[in-house]
């Protein structure tokens, strides 16, 4: 049985006894989260006493994405691969603001031509960073 139908089936039972509560409607949503960690507890319970606990080299090894490990963990990253990661974040995280401003661009009204002024600002000081990094060599890979 689906746990959100269980979850209504009693909370049309309790609701009832809980007239005029303040927070009667959150009760549906107590009940499904119950549910919810009650199965995790038991999946954990069975994998951890339940479980095999046959330990080999193999499984002892470090694991990652299916490839054996070339290097020691400690191994010196280039300072280059850390830049890159800042630039696209900081980039993708400025587009990101482009979406709630053309949902809301219809509804600016009389600052509508403000508002664009003002995303064209935005634009152009993200393409002369783009540039700057450009020009510096930051996303050169070597």
């Amino acid at each position: 049985m689906n746990a959100m139908v269980l979850a209504n089936i009693l909370l049309s039972t309790t609701t009832k006894t809980l007239e005029g509560a303040k927070y009667s409607g959150y009760f549906g949503i107590l009940i499904v989260t119950l549910f919810a960690f009650i199965i995790i507890a038991g999946l954990i319970f069975v994998s951890v006493f339940l479980g095999p606990k046959r330990w080999t080299k193999v499984k002892l090894d470090p694991f990652e994405c299916g490839n054996p490990p070339i290097d020691t963990p400690r191994k010196r990253v280039s300072i280059h691969y850390f830049v890159i990661a800042m630039l696209f974040i900081l980039f993708d995280i400025e587009m990101v603001y482009l979406f709630p401003w053309a949902i809301i661009f219809r509804k600016l009204g009389k600052l509508k031509f403000f508002g664009l002024i003002e995303m064209f600002i935005f634009i152009i000081i993200l393409v002369l960073g783009l540039i700057y990094v450009w020009r510096k060599g930051a996303l050169e890979w070597d």
